[in-house]
């Protein structure tokens, strides 16, 4: 206590008077007023703050005695107001505080524990600016938090300002903090925000700082303390997120705002972000760093006390732990690889125009390029002399002969795009130099073959930036595009507005001969854009420059050795890639003749390239690697045969990002061990007679999945040709990307070049980004080839993937990156990607740039090996981050083949990419199956492949690319992303899916474990240490009699009624066409009820007590049989009567409820007598055992002698009959004074009176439906419009259109109902409006059902309606159950339904947390009706049966003088669900009786008032306690996962799931056709897996109708599980998720 004292004394002495902080000299207030800002800003850190200021301050600070004087401007102490403000405030934050965040299960003793042991601590203290109120760390009750201790210091010390008192209190006692804690104002605590200081040295040596604090905020003027941006007011924390905590050291419950006070002592208003200095408002400046902090503040992950429910879920995720024992690279630093130097060429020309202009005058005849037809002949050879003229026509026709208003078209430096065929590279030609001569920039894109061409958008979206308004096209290409209906080209979707320009003979113009092109030397202007697709599947246009252009050109001769007059064959896409490089331009520059292959050709005959090389004596080819494949299983099958001599270059490639499919007949060779997935070749030979040829294999790495096996590929053609001249060393592979064009060549053997290299590599080193040799004869190995040595002139060197740009190790994989005059220069109209890309500067390991020239980034995986030959492993697009390791599509495509491809798929056309799923990148493999192979063996083949997700789809309908290959960014969705892939829209329609969720997902949060159960008696202690309330709530008092309440037997009401007024109308019964099909008045039903009971007494000769059946389709006969009963001393019993189309499913359910029932005697109308004992009957059950069935249709007019009257009103009634949605069958037992009190109760909550008119449009069978319908009009005396549901399936509109007419105040229906209005009615509101339908008159219109709101259907019916006058307040629900038919129901008066949003995570613990609408997870729940009068509920935990608080989900009790009196079963069991009905609170309240009602609820208080003027307890029901689904420790409630699979697609009609041996079932009913019925399988399994954590076992796709659904509209989800089990259901396709 002295330690206290001299504490509190010492602080008094350090306390800054405000006359001494006025004496701070101006200069000095500034300067602390710039510290503050530039610490609020991050300008500066904490401890540079603290030591600046103390400088400044250190002349103006008292000495203490023995303080050290340093001490004292070292640490912070928080500042505090005065004494009696300060208690006052105290007082108002105890009063209006309430910790939502505690949990209300708190053991008292563990809590006096606690506090014992509490206080036997010294408090440690902080040596940050923090408040001590964030000090609360009571081991017994609060676990260390997991939050983040890294909270803005700024924002904790102005709240800490404000929340101590006097000097005293800034280190309270334990008693006061506990105090505290009791008034929840304690929040979460970190391990890290105590200090490690020593003693009390912080006290003294916080003077400087509490001094700077005052003066800074006080007398400074333009500058005050960063505003709270936190703004939770006391109501939005109690009412709309209760469980939103404050920042640490502010008590929730109060206004942040309220704490903080003006210079004149006026109390500021509540989240105000200026402060008055003497009147003065001041600024201030919060950085967005510190506005973001404070805002993870308001809700940290983790709350106080162990029992409640924990948002940890982030932390729950199993995250893959770097393994320790994985390789690490250990070489040394790579250092940069130059290319030989660019040779010096005496007669090289200054730009390529020049070079065709040379050859245009000097070698007019000179052939330039040769066009084959499909069978291979020579269509056309374009001269050079002809490339000169034809380009020339073509530049003048484009500048003088296209204009618009008198005004040229076009302009130096416009964008034109080039539209041509893949099959005339001569019109192309011509077009793409007579672009260039006139100073315009050809984009060269596809056909678009159709308005739906793959990647066709994304190429309209391209164009459109570029600002393209012209296309060229050929005639005959012209001619086969879209039509619109003027005849013109249609717009493609995406496509900006174009003029289509057909560069035939015919319609270019001869220019005259004074004109001439002006042919410039190269600069550095576009020259031509090349576009590229992403891995996204957007789009980019790669702009190339003159001078890159004619540096490549240089490069490529250089490289290849090519030579003047050559001829080399081309099979590649001559509009992009290495097809532009080698045969449009590097053949110009050096007057070679170029054989171009059209892909059709290759299609029917793989050959012709070999042919054609053998033909014209071709020095060099560029084909693909898997055309080299083709040849070799043709050549193998004896399918062809190659006369001639020595065979030069083949190799391949094709265009980046597409692959040339073979035709099936071609065949494939199985790839060689562990093939290398490699991407696409583009084999060049050159070759003179006088050395030998070469062929060039480029290695353009497209997107995933394109060319595997390539090696084997390779030398398979090798071992085929070797015999014919071809030699092992004049295959050279080269590497090139769009970016950097090419990146690497292997040159030709006679260069003196060493020898190929080929490496072995571990697979599993790779996916780790390491290089490790292993063995051959594994499977687990990559067999690469090296791609060459680096361009002449360039600079190549190895990145790391992710961060900075640094040089990777020797030993280790990463992006290869090309500094080189012949790369292109932007992506145009991106100048952000362009830096990124185009412009990267590697830096060394210790951060020093390596060159001051920038790189391009080429998007290719890979490393430099031996002799500085350069290797490839794979391409940024197709990186696949699984569980932290990195894989390449291509190895996936790679390992798909080595399992028998042959007998499954096409080889060429599989798809692998990767999806988001649940925090996790995971594969994807599509692949086309072959047409012969079946179901099972492809499923088996698929399960040997991958074990993650597989589909297979039918031959030629994945997205197909120009030459044949698969269009991945058309299959693989954006960004890897579910939204808009076709896979996940539903739209790849796969014949086979394998999906291995169990095996493939690993990160799945761990299951929760169950925590002990605390006792009830600790359940109420802890919601009040908590300041909660107990979840208890009531209707109003049933007080008021009237002249039918002195009755308790509705047989007497129904006397009397038609006694005192027998002529007013209480029934009246429509049918389909709306007239009315029969009344009854009073003394109407009063007498048919005689006759009933005359019949049941004479005919059947029955006794007192007897159960009869009834067994009417819904109408009057039904009521009057009922009031018959009930005089003539019979208990009746309403059956639904059999269906007579469907009596092998609905006669069993009859009986059973009559044996159940123990009923002697059935009562119904002649028709279904006939039924009953019909051949069809006897199919479904035994005809034999009914008991005496009476028809009712013509009694004897006959007067009973008397009416039956009960000596007690406990005597039985009458039993109701319902199937739960369980599955259970369950008799209830109405008495008769809860039959008279459930009709009070009705009376007073809807305001029921003999003048008013309701309409019903339910099953007049049991629960409520049966109340209204038969009871309350008797009991009330109104008339009821009684409309049957059934004759809504022929007239919609009956049901509304009756409202309508009779002006219908209250109304009531089954969701079944208002979904049919929903869906038939939606298109036709103006027609209704038409026929006068009118539903303003409509006060309340209740959905009757025993089950959680169904708040989207009702919001769309109100939606669709209010065009008719539905008031959105009209449409409201009941809530009744087995053991109580009518707990709560709307009425017509009292507050609006109410709708909260709940964490739906929480409600997965038993937990109730309100957040805001939109949050994520948030689940929106509707009021379920306001209680009736005389009724009483409880929320009880359904275990300890105890009453729980307001922030708990329990089961919902209800005490109420109409509860049922048991259950009613054929042997008499009734003790087996005893407590059902008549149980007791476990503690509290120990004496009243209460019923369970089976349903999850909880309750809240809300802010409206009822008719009584008290606040309004609002009841909302969440689901069935029997429905429920326990899964991984959690309770998930069906309807949640439902709802996300039936919006996960639009073929989705109705989805139901329940378990079956542990495994999650999903069973979908497909509204659309049969082909997308495997699309929902993915869909499914994403979307539980991605809202609930779940993985589905088995998903079921039926037919529509086949889910079970009772009268009410209820799913009856244990019916469907039996048929699934049974295998009844027919199911279009079941998938085991393995």
């Amino acid at each position: 206590m002295a330690e206290r004292n001299s504490t509190g004394l010492l602080m008094m002495m350090l306390e800054p008077t405000p006359a001494a902080a006025m004496t701070l000299p101006a200069e000095v207030r500034e300067k602390l007023a710039e510290l503050e800002l530039e610490l609020s800003e991050g300008d500066i850190t904490q401890k540079g703050y603290e030591k600046k200021r103390g400088k400044l301050l250190a002349p103006y600070i008292p000495q203490t005695r023995g303080v050290d004087p340093s001490l004292q401007t070292d640490g912070r102490v928080q500042p505090a107001p005065a004494a009696p403000a300060a208690s006052k405030q105290h007082k108002t934050r105890a009063a209006n505080s309430r910790d939502e965040r505690f949990r209300s299960d708190i053991h008292t003793e563990a809590v006096q524990a606690a506090l014992a042991k509490y206080k036997e601590r010294k408090m440690p203290m902080p040596s940050k600016r923090r408040s001590v109120l964030v000090q609360s760390s009571v081991e017994a009750c609060t676990p260390p938090d997991t939050s983040s201790a890294s909270e803005d210091e700024g924002s904790l010390r102005r709240q800490g300002r404000t929340a101590s008192s006097t000097p005293c209190q800034a280190h309270p006692s334990v008693e006061h903090w506990f105090n505290r804690v009791i008034q929840g104002s304690s929040t979460s605590s970190s391990a890290s925000s105590t200090s490690s200081h020593p003693g009390g040295r912080p006290h003294a040596a916080a003077a400087a700082t509490l001094l700077a604090d005052l003066m800074a905020h006080t007398q400074i003027d333009n500058h005050c303390a960063p505003p709270d941006v936190t703004g939770v007011s006391e109501r939005s924390v109690h009412v709309e997120r209760p469980q939103v905590p404050s920042v640490r050291g502010v008590p929730r419950g109060c206004n942040h705002g309220n704490a903080l006070e003006t210079a004149d002592g006026f109390p500021g208003k509540g989240g105000s972000v200026v402060r008055r200095t003497d009147g003065v408002p001041v600024n201030s400046r919060v950085s967005s760093k510190i506005q973001q902090l404070l805002n993870t503040l308001k809700r940290p992950k983790r709350a106080p006390l162990r029992e409640f429910f924990l948002d940890d879920f982030q932390e729950l995720l199993d995250v893959q732990h770097p393994d320790p024992n994985q390789p690490k690279p250990e070489g040394t630093q790579m250092c940069p690889l130059e290319g030989e130097p660019l040779g010096v060429v005496t007669n090289w020309p200054p730009s390529l125009l020049a070079s065709l202009q040379r050859w245009g005058s000097s070698q007019p005849k000179s052939p330039c390029l040769t066009s084959l037809d499909n069978a291979g002949k020579p269509v056309y050879t374009l001269t050079y002399g002809k490339l000169w003229t034809r380009s020339l026509k073509l530049a003048y026709t484009l500048l003088n002969k296209l204009s618009s208003r008198n005004e040229p078209l076009l302009r130096s430096g416009d964008r034109v795009a080039l539209v041509f065929p893949n099959n005339d590279p001569v019109m192309f030609m011509v077009a793409f130099y007579g672009c260039l001569l006139a100073e315009l920039v050809p984009v060269p894109i596809e056909v678009p073959l159709t308005r739906k061409d793959a990647g066709s958008q994304q190429i309209g979206f391209l164009l459109g930036s570029c600002g393209v308004t012209l296309a060229l096209t050929t005639d005959a290409c012209q001619k086969g595009l879209p039509k619109a209906q003027t005849g013109e080209v249609a717009t493609f979707k995406g496509w900006p507005r174009l003029l289509w320009f057909v560069t035939d003979g015919k319609h270019v113009v001869k220019p005259p001969k004074d004109w001439h092109p002006s042919v410039r030397d190269a600069s550095n202007d576009i020259a031509y854009i090349e576009y590229k697709t992403s891995k996204e599947g957007s789009t980019m246009g790669i702009t190339v420059s003159h001078s890159a252009m004619l540096a490549h050109c240089h490069t490529l001769t250089q490289a290849c050795g090519y030579a003047e007059a050559e001829t080399i064959t081309n099979v590649l896409d001559f509009k992009r890639d290495a097809g532009l490089w080698h045969g449009v331009l590097t053949s110009v520059m050096n007057r070679m003749h170029v054989v171009s292959v059209p892909y059709s050709l290759m299609k029917v005959n793989p050959l012709s390239w070999i042919q054609k090389v053998h033909a014209y004596k071709a020095l060099g080819s560029a084909v693909t690697a898997v055309t080299v494949t083709g040849v070799c299983a043709l050549l193998a099958r004896g399918g062809g045969e190659v006369a001639g001599h020595a065979l030069v270059a083949p190799g391949p490639a094709g265009p980046a990002g597409h692959q040339p499919q073979l035709p099936p007949h071609a065949g494939r060779s199985p790839p060689r061990g562990r093939p290398r997935s490699s991407p696409e070749y583009d084999a060049h030979g050159s070759a003179q007679k006088s050395r030998s040829g070469h062929a060039l294999v480029q290695c353009s790495w497209p997107s995933p999945g394109t060319s595997p096996g390539s090696i084997s590929s390779c030398d398979a053609f090798l071992n085929v040709f070797q015999a014919r001249g071809l030699r092992p060393e004049v295959i050279c592979p080269c590497a090139s990307s769009p970016e950097a064009m090419t990146v690497a060549i292997r040159r030709p053997p006679e260069m003196g070049v060493p020898p190929p290299g080929k490496a072995v590599l571990s697979m599993s080193g790779l996916s780790y980004g390491v290089i490790r040799v292993d063995t051959e004869e594994k499977l687990s190995v990559l067999t690469v080839q090296d791609v060459g040595q680096v361009m002449p002139g360039a600079l190549v060197c190895v990145v790391r993937v992710d961060g900075t740009p640094s040089l990777c190790r020797t030993d280790e994989v990463g992006e290869i990156c090309v500094s080189s005059s012949s790369s292109g220069v932007a992506y145009f109209g991106l100048p952000g990607m362009t830096k990124s890309v185009f412009q990267t500067i590697p830096v060394t390991s210790s951060g020093a740039p390596i060159s001051d020239r920038p790189f391009t980034r080429t998007s290719l995986l890979g490393f430099v090996g031996p002799d500085n030959l350069v290797f490839v492993v794979g391409k940024m697009d197709g990186l696949m981050v699984v569980s932290g390791r990195r894989h390449n599509a291509d190895d996936v495509v790679a390992t798909a083949l080595a399992v028998e491809p042959m007998k499954f798929v096409y080889r060429g056309r599989i798809a692998v990419f990767s999806l988001s799923v649940l925090h996790d990148d995971r594969v994807v493999v599509v692949a086309e199956q072959r047409p012969d192979a079946s179901e099972e063996d492809s499923f088996q083949w698929m399960s040997r492949v991958l074990q993650n997700f597989l589909a297979l789809v039918p031959a030629n309908t994945l997205p197909k690319a120009p030459l044949g290959g698969i269009h991945i960014s058309e299959t693989n969705p954006p960004g890897g992303g579910c939204t808009a892939a076709p896979l996940l829209e539903g739209a790849l329609h796969p014949c086979n899916v394998l999906m291995c969720p169990h095996t493939c997902v690993t990160n799945l949060p761990k299951p929760r474990q169950k925590q002990p159960e605390v006792g009830p008696a600790s359940m109420i202690v802890g919601n009040l240490v908590a300041g909660k309330r107990i979840a208890q709530a009531c209707g109003r008092d049933v007080t008021q009699l009237e002249d039918n309440d002195q009755f308790l037997y509705m047989q007497d009401v129904l006397q009397w009624r038609a006694q005192a007024t027998p002529d007013h109308p209480l029934f009246l019964l429509l049918n389909a066409k709306g007239t009315v099909a029969s009344t009854a008045s009073c003394l109407q039903l009063h007498k048919r009820a005689e006759r009933v009971a005359v019949a049941l007494m004479e005919r059947a000769r029955l006794n007192t007590g007897d159960h009869v059946a009834l067994l009417y389709p819904p109408g009057i006969d039904l009521i009057a049989t009922f009031y018959g009963c009930l005089y003539a001393g019979c208990v009746p019993v309403t059956v639904r009567p059999p269906h007579s189309q469907n009596l092998a499913t609905t006669l069993p359910t009859v009986k059973m409820i009559v044996e159940v029932s123990k009923s002697v005697c059935i009562l119904t109308t002649q028709a279904i007598m006939k039924l009953l004992k019909s051949k069809e009957a006897a199919a479904a059950v035994d005809v034999k055992t009914w008991p005496m069935v009476l028809d009712t249709d013509d009694l004897p007019r006959k007067k009973a002698p008397q009416i039956y009257k009960p000596p007690t009103p406990e005597m039985l009634a009458y039993l109701d009959f319902s199937v739960s949605t369980t599955g259970i069958l369950a008799g209830v037992k109405m008495s008769h004074a809860a039959t008279s009190a459930l009709c009070r109760s009705i009376k007073l909550q809807c305001e029921l009176y003999p003048s008013r008119q309701i309409a019903i449009c339910l099953d007049p069978y049991c629960g409520l439906g049966f109340a209204l319908w038969c009871l309350c009009s008797v009991y009330s005396g109104h008339q009821s419009i009684l409309v049957p549901p059934l004759e809504l399936e022929s007239n919609v509109s009956l049901w509304l259109t009756a409202v309508s007419q009779y002006k219908v105040r209250v109304t009531f229906c089954s969701y079944s109902v208002m979904e049919m209005c929903t869906r038939g009615l939606g298109p036709q509101t103006e027609a209704l409006r038409m026929r006068n339908v009118n539903l303003s008159c409509v006060r309340t219109c209740m959905v009757v059902a025993e089950e959680r709101p169904r708040i989207a259907l009702t919001q769309s019916f109100s939606k669709i309606f209010k065009d008719l006058g539905l008031s959105a307040r009209a449409v409201s629900t009941t809530f009744g159950c087995r053991v109580n038919v009518a707990v709560c129901l709307q009425g017509t008066a009292g507050p609006d339904p109410t709708t909260v949003y709940v964490d739906m995570r929480a409600l997965r613990h038993d937990r109730v947390r309100l957040v805001e609408r939109g949050s994520p997870h948030s689940l929106p729940l509707m009021e379920s009706g306001k209680i009736l009068p005389g009724v009483k509920v409880i929320i009880a935990n359904t275990e300890t049966k105890g009453p729980l608080g307001d922030s708990h989900l329990g089961e919902v009790w209800v005490s109420s003088p109409h509860n049922a009196t048991g259950y009613y079963t054929v042997y008499g069991e009734e003790a087996l669900h005893a407590d059902h009905f008549s149980t007791k609170l476990s503690f509290g309240d120990t004496q009243t009786v209460w019923a369970r009602t089976g349903y999850l609820g909880f309750l809240r208080r809300t802010e409206l008032t009822d008719a009584c003027g008290e606040r309004h307890d609002a009841l909302y029901v969440v689901g069935s306690l029997d429905e429920t689904l326990e899964l991984r420790g959690m309770r998930y409630h069906p309807i949640d996962i439902e709802t996300s699979v039936i919006r996960s697609h639009k073929s989705i009609a109705e989805c139901a799931v329940f378990t079956w041996t542990n495994l999650l079932v999903v069973a979908v009913e497909l509204c659309g056709s049969e082909q997308e019925a495997l699309d929902l399988v993915a869909l499914v399994t994403s979307v539980v897996l991605e809202e609930h954590y779940l993985i589905v076992g088995v998903v079921v796709v039926v037919d529509p109708g086949v889910i079970p659904i009772n009268s009410r509209g209820e799913k009856q989800r244990m019916h469907l599980r039996d048929g699934f089990l049974a295998d009844q259901l027919d199911p279009i396709y079941v998938a085991y998720n393995m």
